[in-house]
């Protein structure tokens, strides 16, 4: 195989391999395109062909349409296209969100995706990926940035709403709704009280139960709740509910914010909330350090935030790492192509 032959490629278009005319969580549409999970920023619209995991199918049918051509590829099973052997792995970031191993010729490169170490009891926990070459995120890669525990955050949740319970307020719980809204459902007190959730959330927890995730129902609050049958109760909802006028009929209430953002300082209070509780979905300074070494890789393509400090980190350390932008040439077109596969 020649020196200067990559089995991936960056091109404006995303990651690409070339070898099986195939995109890995592509920008623009394409033909043919596998997604590691199902956040907007990697599972956008417009292509032919999807492949991902079971989980994420399901939400990326209800957020882009019921109609979309798409596969469904379980952890582990490998398709072979074109000669390249393709698999998705756990990646713990969200339910069903997936790293991607493409293997050719002796060759083996994983993508990542977004991904957290820790276990968070609902998801898939992330599974290192033995490889040749590892594109990592890095949204969260400067040292400043350290989780604490996931039962210790619990804690302070739990903790605040007994003191909301206390002082006759609604507890009002906000977090992303696909991933971090079903990971505050699933790991607060159920004991304290009452949980609803905001219909942007219950939808999405409704379609993983179909899809065969281990989640309780989570009831939708509507107009027809009264004030006073919320008494004492928990709601969880996305962030975009602070501040909406028809809080006022809610009244007292406290507002929380789960968010690994929410580490330093009072971070919320810019954000219109009262209370801010650092629980990310992506892995944290030690984590990323972690997930590099475990790949045993011999090349670190760094994407998704702090690229550039954690490239000259991670070069200190002795690997050969880059940021992801320099692998290929973002400006040539690489188009798809019009290769027909047999896999849908």
């Amino acid at each position: 195989m020649p020196s200067n032959y990559n089995l991936l490629t960056y091109t404006k278009y995303g990651i690409y391999c070339p070898e099986a005319d195939i995109f890995i969580d592509p920008r623009r549409p394409v033909e043919n395109a596998v997604i590691t999970h199902a956040h907007s920023d990697h599972a956008r619209r417009g292509h032919k062909k999807y492949i991902a995991h079971p989980l994420t199918v399901q939400v990326i049918r209800h957020r882009i349409g019921s109609g979309v051509n798409i596969a469904p590829l379980d952890y582990g099973k490998i398709i072979n296209i074109n000669g390249v052997n393709i698999s998705l792995h756990p990646a713990g970031h969200i339910p069903g969100s997936a790293q991607v191993k493409v293997e050719y010729r002796g060759e083996v490169w994983v993508v990542s995706g977004d991904y957290k170490i820790e276990n968070d009891g609902l998801t898939e926990p992330y599974e290192p990926v033995r490889c040749h070459n590892f594109i990592t995120e890095s949204t969260f890669a400067l040292p400043v940035y350290k989780w604490k525990k996931q039962e210790d955050i619990f804690g302070e949740i739990n903790s605040w709403w007994k003191a909301n319970i206390r002082q006759g307020k609604l507890s009002i719980l906000t977090g992303y709704s696909l991933g971090k809204a079903q990971r505050l459902f699933n790991n607060v007190d159920h004991s304290l009280g009452k949980i609803l959730g905001h219909e942007e959330i219950t939808s999405i927890n409704n379609l993983f139960i179909s899809a065969g995730l281990n989640l309780p129902p989570l009831e939708t609050i509507t107009r027809k709740i009264s004030r006073s049958e919320l008494t004492g109760a928990l709601i969880i909802a996305p962030p975009s509910i602070i501040g909406h006028k028809g809080l006022v009929k809610l009244m007292p209430y406290s507002t929380g914010f789960a968010s690994g953002w929410m580490l330093h300082g009072k971070g919320w209070s810019r954000r219109g909330t009262d209370i801010g509780f650092a629980l990310s979905d992506h892995a944290d300074w030690d984590g990323l350090n972690y997930a590099v070494k475990e790949t045993g890789a011999e090349n670190i393509y760094v994407t998704h935030g702090y690229a550039e400090v954690f490239v000259r980190h991670l070069n200190k350390s002795g690997y050969n790492a880059f940021e992801l932008k320099k692998l290929g040439n973002e400006d040539t077109e690489n188009q798809p192509k019009d290769t027909q596969l047999n896999l849908f």
